[in-house]
């Protein structure tokens, strides 16, 4: 059989052969991999949330369009830097960061790659090789409100948010808003499972705050508080009372208990930044998704029919198409500041 010696491969590409009696029949050389990097946050991959729901995004690029893809957790805040530049370093075409702690790492690794793509989610980066995608997700939280008053049979409601920060006050502040339009008389129990980032992924912390929330009267919670949340949904279990989740669908993890989900369609940004970028039309800039283009909502399917009732949806549909319109306006904790 004969020999090939590759002196040097500057490029990674495939090769394809196929030898026949000692002959080279077919010799294919292919393009080298879309390369996309992906750094999730302290929630990990498997939070049922925010991460999960990126990280299936990214997936979904990767079956559809045939990509390579790496993602990595960050161990703590301090992680974000090194993670970004290893990726960029190993020529990856396109590196996302999923969370707004990672908006100073973000600019300061894009400003140190001009040529790399980036990509963040729920912090605004202004650089020309970024794409900040932002969620309104004050307008998500009002329907869920909406949703959690006119479901409660005790008039007050509960809101277990993650880490204390402007982003989870903005949950509260819409969620509030739209349980008031329902029941100016509500009264809403809010609680945060902390002040640093290990607030995403505390579940027993999570579950402690909504115990108390429950047999203080609270019939229903929203958590918007990451894998912190998964406690807040096994102490609906055990009280056998109502949660909400947050960010992906979350109704097939206790179903007839998670009374809906927000969705935050960060699978959705995700999936559309990877194939824009691989089809060479990445821009810069922000890209928003609210309830007008889908990239928010909440969920309805089998594991929530039998509790989220016809006449709780219309009306829900009804406030729906009030934002859009602008009839209504949701207020916005950002803007507060």
């Amino acid at each position: 059989m004969q020999r090939f010696l590759w002196d040097s491969i500057k490029q990674p590409v495939r090769v394809a052969l196929l030898c026949v009696a000692g002959l080279v029949v077919s010799l294919q050389p292919a393009f080298a991999e879309f390369k996309v990097g992906l750094v999730l946050d302290r929630g990990g991959k498997d939070d049922k949330s925010f991460n999960s729901s990126a990280y299936e995004g990214a997936t979904e690029a990767k079956k559809k369009l045939g990509i390579f893809l790496k993602y990595v957790e960050a161990t703590d805040d301090n992680a974000y830097e090194s993670q970004l530049r290893a990726f960029a370093q190993r020529d990856f075409d396109l590196i996302i960061g999923i969370g707004f702690a990672q908006k100073e790492a973000i600019k300061k690794i894009a400003a140190q790659f001009p040529q790399k793509h980036f990509a963040i989610v729920d912090a605004q980066v202004d650089a020309p090789n970024v794409r900040s995608l932002m969620f309104e997700e004050h307008e998500g939280a009002y329907l869920i409100g909406a949703i959690a008053a006119m479901t409660s049979k005790t008039g007050k409601i509960g809101f277990v948010g993650g880490m204390d920060i402007p982003l989870i006050r903005r949950f509260a502040m819409g969620y509030e808003a739209g349980a008031k339009k329902i029941n100016p008389q509500v009264t809403i129990v809010a609680n945060y499972v902390g002040v640093t980032s290990e607030a995403w992924n505390n579940p027993p912390k999570g579950k402690e705050l909504a115990m108390t929330q429950y047999d203080g009267g609270v019939d229903v919670i929203f958590a918007a508080a990451g894998a912190s949340g998964l406690g807040v949904f096994d102490a609906a279990e055990e009280r056998k009372k109502f949660a909400i989740g947050v960010d992906a669908n979350q109704d097939w993890t206790k179903p007839g208990l998670i009374l809906t989900s927000m969705l935050k369609r960060v699978d959705e940004a995700v999936r559309s930044t990877i194939e824009e970028a691989q089809a060479a039309k990445f821009t810069g800039g922000v890209k928003r998704f609210g309830l007008a283009n889908k990239g928010i909502d909440y969920s309805f399917d089998q594991y929530n029919a039998s509790v989220l009732t016809e006449a709780v949806r219309k009306r829900a549909d009804e406030l729906k198409a009030e934002i859009i319109a602008g009839t209504i306006t949701v207020p916005d904790y950002y803007k507060k500041q």
